[in-house]
Protein backbone atom coordinates (compact mmCIF):
# COMPACT_ATOMS: atom_id res chain seq x y z
CA UNK A 1 0.00 0.00 0.00
CA UNK A 2 1.47 3.26 -0.89
CA UNK A 3 1.64 5.96 1.17
CA UNK A 4 -1.01 8.84 1.19
CA UNK A 5 0.29 12.38 1.37
CA UNK A 6 -2.37 14.75 0.07
CA UNK A 7 -6.05 13.94 -0.18
CA UNK A 8 -7.72 15.69 -2.72
CA UNK A 9 -11.92 15.95 -1.84
CA UNK A 10 -14.70 16.73 -4.51
CA UNK A 11 -18.74 17.08 -4.41
CA UNK A 12 -20.61 16.11 -7.47
CA UNK A 13 -24.35 15.34 -8.64
CA UNK A 14 -27.50 17.46 -6.91
CA UNK A 15 -25.96 19.03 -4.08
CA UNK A 16 -27.60 18.10 -0.50
CA UNK A 17 -27.35 19.91 3.04
CA UNK A 18 -24.81 18.70 4.72
CA UNK A 19 -22.35 18.57 2.06
CA UNK A 20 -20.53 21.62 3.32
CA UNK A 21 -20.16 19.79 7.22
CA UNK A 22 -18.75 16.57 5.43
CA UNK A 23 -15.93 18.81 3.49
CA UNK A 24 -14.96 20.16 6.66
CA UNK A 25 -15.07 16.59 8.29
CA UNK A 26 -12.68 14.91 5.32
CA UNK A 27 -10.43 18.32 5.48
CA UNK A 28 -9.87 18.60 8.79
CA UNK A 29 -9.22 14.48 9.34
CA UNK A 30 -6.77 14.72 6.95
CA UNK A 31 -4.76 17.50 8.65
CA UNK A 32 -4.77 16.07 12.06
CA UNK A 33 -3.36 12.67 10.42
CA UNK A 34 -0.90 15.30 9.11
CA UNK A 35 -1.72 14.59 5.99
CA UNK A 36 -2.39 18.00 3.10
CA UNK A 37 -5.82 18.85 1.19
CA UNK A 38 -6.86 19.94 -1.99
CA UNK A 39 -10.19 21.05 -2.61
CA UNK A 40 -11.68 19.78 -6.16
CA UNK A 41 -14.20 22.77 -7.72
CA UNK A 42 -17.13 21.74 -9.64
CA UNK A 43 -16.50 18.12 -9.04
CA UNK A 44 -15.00 16.10 -12.20
CA UNK A 45 -15.32 18.95 -14.45
CA UNK A 46 -13.05 20.82 -12.04
CA UNK A 47 -10.55 17.74 -12.02
CA UNK A 48 -10.41 17.72 -15.51
CA UNK A 49 -9.75 21.21 -15.92
CA UNK A 50 -7.29 21.64 -12.57
CA UNK A 51 -9.91 23.96 -10.14
CA UNK A 52 -7.65 22.79 -7.26
CA UNK A 53 -6.75 24.53 -4.70
CA UNK A 54 -4.77 23.53 -1.14
CA UNK A 55 -7.32 23.67 1.86
CA UNK A 56 -6.47 24.59 5.43
CA UNK A 57 -8.55 24.50 8.25
CA UNK A 58 -9.18 27.83 8.03
CA UNK A 59 -11.12 27.48 4.54
CA UNK A 60 -13.83 25.34 6.35
CA UNK A 61 -13.94 27.29 9.16
CA UNK A 62 -17.69 28.39 9.47
CA UNK A 63 -19.50 26.12 6.77
CA UNK A 64 -21.28 23.30 8.80
CA UNK A 65 -24.06 24.94 8.89
CA UNK A 66 -24.30 26.12 5.32
CA UNK A 67 -26.32 24.17 2.86
CA UNK A 68 -25.23 23.69 -0.38
CA UNK A 69 -21.57 23.40 -1.41
CA UNK A 70 -18.77 25.84 -1.17
CA UNK A 71 -16.88 22.93 -3.71
CA UNK A 72 -19.64 23.75 -6.24
CA UNK A 73 -20.97 21.36 -8.18
CA UNK A 74 -21.51 21.02 -12.21
CA UNK A 75 -22.21 18.36 -14.63
CA UNK A 76 -18.81 16.36 -16.36
CA UNK A 77 -19.60 14.92 -19.93
CA UNK A 78 -15.86 14.74 -20.44
CA UNK A 79 -15.63 11.93 -17.78
CA UNK A 80 -17.46 9.80 -19.32
CA UNK A 81 -15.51 8.85 -21.48
CA UNK A 82 -11.88 7.58 -21.36
CA UNK A 83 -9.91 10.49 -22.74
CA UNK A 84 -11.47 12.86 -20.34
CA UNK A 85 -10.67 10.06 -16.95
CA UNK A 86 -7.15 9.89 -18.71
CA UNK A 87 -7.07 13.69 -18.30
CA UNK A 88 -8.38 13.72 -14.69
CA UNK A 89 -5.62 11.09 -13.49
CA UNK A 90 -2.85 13.27 -15.50
CA UNK A 91 -4.29 15.91 -13.36
CA UNK A 92 -4.13 13.83 -10.07
CA UNK A 93 -0.62 13.01 -10.26
CA UNK A 94 0.50 16.99 -11.60
CA UNK A 95 -1.33 18.15 -8.45
CA UNK A 96 0.33 15.18 -6.06
CA UNK A 97 -3.03 14.10 -5.17
CA UNK A 98 -2.46 10.30 -3.92
CA UNK A 99 -6.27 9.44 -2.95
CA UNK A 100 -9.82 10.97 -3.55
CA UNK A 101 -12.57 11.45 -0.84
CA UNK A 102 -15.91 12.13 -3.03
CA UNK A 103 -19.29 12.94 -1.65
CA UNK A 104 -22.58 12.39 -3.91
CA UNK A 105 -24.74 10.00 -5.23
CA UNK A 106 -25.15 7.25 -7.95
CA UNK A 107 -23.90 9.46 -10.34
CA UNK A 108 -20.83 10.20 -8.33
CA UNK A 109 -20.14 6.80 -7.60
CA UNK A 110 -20.91 5.51 -10.84
CA UNK A 111 -17.94 7.30 -12.03
CA UNK A 112 -15.65 7.01 -9.35
CA UNK A 113 -15.68 3.30 -9.67
CA UNK A 114 -14.53 3.36 -13.20
CA UNK A 115 -12.43 5.46 -12.82
CA UNK A 116 -10.68 4.06 -9.89
CA UNK A 117 -10.50 0.93 -11.89
CA UNK A 118 -8.89 1.95 -14.80
CA UNK A 119 -5.61 3.72 -12.98
CA UNK A 120 -5.83 1.69 -9.12
CA UNK A 121 -6.61 4.79 -7.79
CA UNK A 122 -8.15 5.20 -4.16
CA UNK A 123 -10.97 6.33 -4.20
CA UNK A 124 -14.02 6.65 -1.02
CA UNK A 125 -17.36 7.72 -1.32
CA UNK A 126 -19.60 10.06 1.22
CA UNK A 127 -23.13 9.05 0.74
CA UNK A 128 -24.61 13.11 -0.03
CA UNK A 129 -27.98 13.15 -1.87
CA UNK A 130 -31.68 14.00 -0.77
CA UNK A 131 -33.18 11.18 -2.58
CA UNK A 132 -31.64 8.52 -0.04
CA UNK A 133 -31.64 6.33 -2.53
CA UNK A 134 -28.08 4.41 -1.98
CA UNK A 135 -27.81 0.67 -0.92
CA UNK A 136 -25.71 -0.23 2.30
CA UNK A 137 -26.57 3.11 4.31
CA UNK A 138 -29.38 4.11 6.11
CA UNK A 139 -29.73 7.01 5.43
CA UNK A 140 -27.84 9.47 3.46
CA UNK A 141 -26.47 13.08 3.87
CA UNK A 142 -28.88 15.38 3.15
CA UNK A 143 -32.09 13.70 3.37
CA UNK A 144 -33.34 14.52 6.75
CA UNK A 145 -33.19 18.23 6.34
CA UNK A 146 -35.15 17.56 2.17
CA UNK A 147 -37.69 15.89 4.41
CA UNK A 148 -38.06 18.47 7.05
CA UNK A 149 -38.29 21.05 4.38
CA UNK A 150 -40.92 19.11 2.89
CA UNK A 151 -43.24 18.75 6.40
CA UNK A 152 -42.88 22.35 6.81
CA UNK A 153 -44.30 23.10 2.96
CA UNK A 154 -47.01 20.48 3.81
CA UNK A 155 -47.83 21.75 6.68
CA UNK A 156 -48.48 25.34 4.94
CA UNK A 157 -50.42 24.03 2.63
CA UNK A 158 -52.47 22.46 4.50
CA UNK A 159 -53.88 25.58 5.82
CA UNK A 160 -54.88 26.60 2.16
CA UNK A 161 -56.64 22.89 1.39
CA UNK A 162 -58.35 22.97 4.73
CA UNK A 163 -59.92 27.12 4.25
CA UNK A 164 -60.85 25.79 0.50
CA UNK A 165 -61.78 22.39 1.09
CA UNK A 166 -59.29 21.40 -1.53
CA UNK A 167 -57.33 18.43 -2.82
CA UNK A 168 -53.97 19.11 -3.57
CA UNK A 169 -51.00 16.80 -4.95
CA UNK A 170 -47.72 17.95 -3.51
CA UNK A 171 -44.36 16.41 -5.78
CA UNK A 172 -41.59 15.82 -4.12
CA UNK A 173 -38.33 15.03 -5.19
CA UNK A 174 -36.81 10.86 -5.17
CA UNK A 175 -36.60 10.10 -8.96
CA UNK A 176 -36.74 5.98 -8.37
CA UNK A 177 -36.93 6.53 -4.71
CA UNK A 178 -39.97 6.92 -2.53
CA UNK A 179 -38.21 7.66 0.89
CA UNK A 180 -39.27 11.34 0.73
CA UNK A 181 -43.14 10.57 -0.13
CA UNK A 182 -44.02 7.98 1.89
CA UNK A 183 -42.27 9.51 5.25
CA UNK A 184 -43.55 13.11 4.55
CA UNK A 185 -47.00 11.87 3.91
CA UNK A 186 -46.97 9.75 7.26
CA UNK A 187 -45.03 13.10 8.79
CA UNK A 188 -47.66 15.30 7.66
CA UNK A 189 -50.70 13.21 7.79
CA UNK A 190 -51.64 13.38 4.21
CA UNK A 191 -53.95 10.97 2.52
CA UNK A 192 -51.49 9.20 0.72
CA UNK A 193 -47.91 8.57 -0.82
CA UNK A 194 -47.84 7.56 -4.64
CA UNK A 195 -44.42 6.08 -4.95
CA UNK A 196 -42.50 4.21 -7.61
CA UNK A 197 -42.22 1.10 -5.46
CA UNK A 198 -45.76 0.24 -6.09
CA UNK A 199 -46.87 2.09 -8.73
CA UNK A 200 -48.41 -0.57 -10.30
CA UNK A 201 -48.83 -3.42 -7.55
CA UNK A 202 -50.13 -1.71 -4.41
CA UNK A 203 -51.66 1.72 -5.69
CA UNK A 204 -52.68 3.75 -2.60
CA UNK A 205 -54.25 6.40 -4.72
CA UNK A 206 -56.41 3.34 -6.44
CA UNK A 207 -57.21 1.94 -3.14
CA UNK A 208 -58.42 6.00 -1.67
CA UNK A 209 -60.44 6.35 -4.87
CA UNK A 210 -62.48 3.60 -4.73
CA UNK A 211 -63.41 3.62 -0.82
CA UNK A 212 -64.33 7.24 -1.86
CA UNK A 213 -62.00 9.36 0.46
CA UNK A 214 -63.06 12.68 -0.51
CA UNK A 215 -66.71 11.73 1.02
CA UNK A 216 -65.26 11.77 3.93
CA UNK A 217 -62.86 14.82 3.94
CA UNK A 218 -63.18 18.15 3.08
CA UNK A 219 -59.37 18.69 2.47
CA UNK A 220 -56.86 15.92 1.25
CA UNK A 221 -53.41 16.27 0.60
CA UNK A 222 -51.21 13.29 -1.66
CA UNK A 223 -48.26 13.19 -2.37
CA UNK A 224 -46.20 12.29 -4.94
CA UNK A 225 -42.67 11.43 -5.87
CA UNK A 226 -41.43 12.62 -9.17
CA UNK A 227 -40.54 9.03 -10.68
CA UNK A 228 -41.69 8.58 -14.83
CA UNK A 229 -43.44 5.37 -12.82
CA UNK A 230 -45.70 7.28 -11.03
CA UNK A 231 -46.05 10.11 -13.83
CA UNK A 232 -45.38 12.89 -11.25
CA UNK A 233 -48.16 14.98 -9.97
CA UNK A 234 -49.34 15.98 -13.49
CA UNK A 235 -49.76 12.85 -14.27
CA UNK A 236 -51.46 11.78 -11.11
CA UNK A 237 -53.81 15.03 -11.47
CA UNK A 238 -54.81 13.42 -14.69
CA UNK A 239 -55.93 10.30 -13.57
CA UNK A 240 -57.91 11.63 -10.61
CA UNK A 241 -59.73 13.90 -13.07
CA UNK A 242 -60.60 11.34 -15.13
CA UNK A 243 -62.68 9.96 -11.37
CA UNK A 244 -64.41 13.20 -11.28
CA UNK A 245 -61.68 14.62 -8.52
CA UNK A 246 -60.13 18.57 -9.20
CA UNK A 247 -56.96 18.10 -7.21
CA UNK A 248 -54.71 21.39 -7.37
CA UNK A 249 -50.65 20.30 -7.95
CA UNK A 250 -47.67 22.00 -5.86
CA UNK A 251 -44.45 21.13 -7.06
CA UNK A 252 -41.89 21.72 -4.77
CA UNK A 253 -39.14 21.36 -7.04
CA UNK A 254 -35.56 22.77 -5.51
CA UNK A 255 -36.24 24.27 -2.57
CA UNK A 256 -35.97 20.85 -1.11
CA UNK A 257 -32.53 20.51 -1.64
CA UNK A 258 -31.84 24.05 -0.08
CA UNK A 259 -31.52 25.31 3.53
CA UNK A 260 -29.56 24.65 6.88
CA UNK A 261 -28.60 21.21 7.55
CA UNK A 262 -30.26 19.56 10.10
CA UNK A 263 -28.31 18.38 13.48
CA UNK A 264 -29.17 14.91 12.03
CA UNK A 265 -27.53 15.68 8.97
CA UNK A 266 -24.47 17.60 9.99
CA UNK A 267 -23.41 14.36 12.80
CA UNK A 268 -24.12 11.72 9.72
CA UNK A 269 -21.70 14.19 7.55
CA UNK A 270 -19.45 14.35 10.26
CA UNK A 271 -19.00 10.84 11.10
CA UNK A 272 -18.98 9.56 7.19
CA UNK A 273 -16.00 12.16 6.31
CA UNK A 274 -14.05 11.31 8.86
CA UNK A 275 -14.47 7.57 8.26
CA UNK A 276 -13.64 8.35 4.43
CA UNK A 277 -10.34 9.09 5.68
CA UNK A 278 -10.02 6.42 7.94
CA UNK A 279 -10.91 4.09 5.14
CA UNK A 280 -8.24 5.61 3.13
CA UNK A 281 -5.52 5.55 6.04
CA UNK A 282 -6.42 1.81 6.31
CA UNK A 283 -6.20 0.71 2.47
CA UNK A 284 -9.81 0.79 2.16
CA UNK A 285 -10.82 1.61 -2.09
CA UNK A 286 -13.96 1.70 -4.28
CA UNK A 287 -16.32 1.63 -1.58
CA UNK A 288 -18.55 4.06 -0.06
CA UNK A 289 -18.91 4.87 3.67
CA UNK A 290 -22.28 3.95 5.40
CA UNK A 291 -24.23 4.20 8.62
CA UNK A 292 -25.75 0.43 9.24
CA UNK A 293 -27.69 0.33 12.51
CA UNK A 294 -25.31 3.18 13.69
CA UNK A 295 -22.10 1.55 12.69
CA UNK A 296 -19.76 2.81 10.27
CA UNK A 297 -19.68 -0.05 7.46
CA UNK A 298 -17.76 0.32 3.82
CA UNK A 299 -20.00 -0.94 1.07
CA UNK A 300 -18.14 -1.74 -2.30
CA UNK A 301 -19.52 1.11 -5.33
CA UNK A 302 -21.09 -1.61 -7.13
CA UNK A 303 -23.04 -3.04 -4.51
CA UNK A 304 -24.10 0.88 -3.40
CA UNK A 305 -25.12 2.32 -7.23
CA UNK A 306 -26.63 -1.07 -8.17
CA UNK A 307 -28.18 -2.15 -5.37
CA UNK A 308 -31.94 -1.97 -4.53
CA UNK A 309 -32.83 -0.01 -1.34
CA UNK A 310 -35.61 -1.65 0.54
CA UNK A 311 -38.17 0.25 1.70
CA UNK A 312 -39.96 -0.58 4.62
CA UNK A 313 -43.51 -1.79 3.49
CA UNK A 314 -45.06 -1.66 6.91
CA UNK A 315 -44.68 2.07 6.77
CA UNK A 316 -47.52 1.75 3.70
CA UNK A 317 -49.53 -0.47 5.86
CA UNK A 318 -49.61 2.26 8.96
CA UNK A 319 -50.52 4.85 6.30
CA UNK A 320 -53.66 2.98 5.16
CA UNK A 321 -54.63 2.77 8.98
CA UNK A 322 -53.81 6.66 9.67
CA UNK A 323 -55.48 7.48 6.46
CA UNK A 324 -59.46 7.10 7.53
Amino acid sequence: MRKINCIGVLTSGGDAPGMNAAIRAVTRTALFNHMQVKGIYHGYHGLINDEVFEFRSENVSNIIQRGGTILKTARCPEFRDYEGRRRAYDMLRKEKIDALVVIGGNGTFSGAREFGDEFDFPIVGVPGTIDNDLYGTDSTIGYDTALNTIVRAVDQIKDTAESHERLFLIEVMGRDAGFLALNGALATGSEAAVIPEIATSEDLLEHLIQNGFRKRKKSSIVLVSESDATGGAQGVAKRLRENGYEPHVTILGHVQRGGTPTASDRVLACRTGVAAVDALLEGQRGCMIGIKDDQIVYVPFSEAIKGEKPLDHHLIDILRVLCI
